[in-house]
């Protein structure tokens, strides 16, 4: 690496400079701490005593190479700062920490883990006309031992991967596995950037994790926080004895999660940032990026109102248009609650260079119809229409994510109107209208079996519940509707075209029903959705041409706890090619559309 382009913000492979790295002299250390006096490594190789770093020239680079140090040994930097401050930092760049509460960070040897993923590298893509169905996943509350205690990344990964390529999912998405100082910040506020948390075992046992599941073929995707960082003083705040990572004033410097915000104007912060996101894809073989908070980068402090940063704008242009380079098939995702333009497109046409942007807008909208009871939803009744007047603007996924699931806001499930046993069929229902809708999809763990407990990071999910008939046939809708929407291409094929997207019926605000079409490349898709509580005999539907609807799915077979037994069932188009069909309350339906080819 020149410390040019470190300096510039153009860095990628900072880490490989930086932190502590085996030479044939002994481990080379080094950090930067321009503002500092001085700076002494401690260690338990020196008792904690001290060996004093050297700065080179007037850089800014402190180092200092030591034969005694050895794999697994803690170690710090003591930083004497210019204001008089002395303080005890764990390394910006350092590839491992010790458990929490302890803070100090772990002298690593170069990794000899051999990945076996080869092929799923290379055949590894953006997914655009593909499916992509997103199991995201919390490490530490998904499922633990029978003590409480934490599963590792290797006993977790065979049965994790296998878990959700039963229920249907081919991506996992792990929050945060940067190391972080309080569980209940759920990673989203880390001290080590280039350290995945000792909570679940070491950098290899992670790479075990991603191997084992591309081996079962799933993709493996990771949060990433580029935002904000922990306010803890051995981490970054204050580094050097000055705002080295944040801004120095409070009004910019302080998030609304008590964190420090990263100042992205500072080349040294964006090189920092951008070669830890070309560290999690290269060294761990992730599958793509989900950016947290990105609205906070495009507007200061998230607010448009205090106008565009466009110094982070900057930075996320280059990053990613830097990651782009390096890893050409890494899929890189926004959590954007913002209209701000083109984030999905590419960065030499003005975009960000997003491939995906979290449709908030969407999520919000159908939760909270689904939370109206049936009479209000007649008078908002085009919440469940608004979206694809702008669906096209951005390559969207649609999220249900950990967020909605904390914090008083309920569970997915416990979100639908009226009592338990009403709740199922809606949710029911609710799911087969997120496949249809155009877009990538995102659930987050418990909801595929129905929890009704909001998620506590302390807590493994309640896994007990699938022993009850309603959960486990919830379960089995869930896993059906999965893996249809993974082996039928209208659901995914061509989604980002508005040729492949029709409503058939989006004008029935009295009867709550609403019917898509769906075209992918070899056949289309029609569901129709019933969201009123009364039972609609002799639904009267017109198609754009002769032909048969062959039933795949009804949310309301007896199967899974609905009352409509099975059975194979075939319509086909009379005068005008109008069908007519039974809609049980709460119900939806999925057919495979037969046209009758034109004589």
């Amino acid at each position: 690496m020149e410390l040019y382009d470190f300096y510039t913000g153009r860095a990628f492979e900072a880490y490989h400079y930086f932190g502590a790295h085996e030479t044939k002299q002994g481990f080379l250390f080094r950090t930067y701490a321009p503002g500092a006096e001085r700076v002494l490594l401690i260690g338990e190789w020196n008792q904690w005593e001290g060996q004093k770093m050297e700065q080179k020239g007037r850089s800014g680079v402190y180092e200092l190479c030591t034969a005694d140090a050895q794999p697994g040994m803690m170690y710090k930097y003591k930083i004497f700062g210019a204001d008089g401050s002395e303080r005890d930092h764990c390394d910006p760049y350092g590839f491992q920490m010790e458990l929490r509460p302890g803070t100090a960070s772990i002298v690593t040897a170069a990794s000899r883990y051999h990945f076996s993923d080869e092929k799923w590298m290379q055949q590894q893509n953006k997914g655009f006309d593909g499916p992509m169905n997103i199991y995201e996943v919390h490490l530490g509350s998904w499922k633990r031992k029978e003590d409480g205690s934490w599963y590792s990344y290797e006993e977790l990964a065979p049965v994790l991967a296998e878990y959700a390529k039963e229920n249907g999912y081919n991506y996992i998405e792990l929050m945060p596995l940067s190391e972080h100082p309080a569980d209940c910040s759920w990673g989203y506020q880390n001290t080590g950037f280039f350290a995945p948390t000792s909570r679940y075992g070491t950098p290899d046992g992670l790479r075990k994790l991603v191997d084992t599941c591309h081996e079962m073929g799933v993709g493996v995707l990771l949060d990433f926080v580029p935002v904000h960082f922990a306010l803890d003083d051995y981490g970054l705040k204050q580094y050097d004895g000055t705002a080295l990572y944040e801004y120095p004033h409070a009004d910019v410097g302080e998030s609304e999660w008590g964190s420090c915000n990263f100042m992205h104007s500072r080349g040294e912060v964006c090189s920092f940032l951008q070669s830890c996101a070309h560290y999690w894809l290269e060294e761990f073989h992730f599958d793509g990026l989900r950016m947290d908070a990105v609205s906070r980068l495009l507007y200061w402090q998230g607010d448009p109102a205090r106008g565009v940063n466009h110094n982070a704008v900057r930075f996320l242009q280059r990053m990613n248009a830097g990651l782009r380079l390096l890893h050409p098939r890494a899929i890189l995702i926004a959590e954007d609650s913002t209209d701000y333009p083109k984030v999905t497109a590419p960065v030499e046409y003005g975009g960000l260079g997003f491939d995906y942007k979290w449709d908030l807008g969407w999520m919000n909208d159908t939760l909270d119809y689904f939370k109206k009871t049936p009479e209000q939803r007649r008078s908002v009744y085009h919440q469940l229409t608004f979206s694809m007047m702008y669906f096209y603007q951005e390559h969207y996924l649609l999220p249900l994510s950990h967020d909605e699931n904390v914090h008083g806001k309920a569970t997915v499930l416990q979100k639908m109107f009226g009592a338990y046993e009403q709740k199922f069929p809606q949710a029911r229902a609710f799911y087969l209208y997120m496949m249809m809708h155009p877009g990538k999809k995102l659930n987050f763990m418990g909801a595929e079996f129905g929890q009704l407990r909001e998620w506590d990071e302390a807590r493994e999910q309640d896994w007990p519940v699938c022993r009850y008939p309603i959960h486990d046939a919830f379960l089995h809708y869930i896993r059906e509707l999965n893996h249809l929407y993974q082996t039928h291409d209208a659901f995914w094929q061509g989604e980002y075209n508005p040729a492949h997207f029709s409503w058939l019926d989006c004008a029935s605000e009295a009867d709550c029903t609403y019917t898509m079409l769906r075209a992918g490349a070899r056949e289309k898709l029609v569901a129709v959705f019933h969201f009123s509580d009364e039972r609609q005999p002799g639904y009267r539907l017109l198609m754009p041409g002769a032909g048969r609807l062959r039933l795949l799915l009804h949310s309301d077979w007896q199967r899974f706890g609905g009352d409509e037994e099975e059975r194979s069932v075939r319509l086909k188009t009379g005068k005008k090619n109008e069908l007519t069909l039974d809609l049980p309350p709460f119900s939806a339906q999925l057919f495979l559309w037969e046209e009758t080819p034109l004589s």
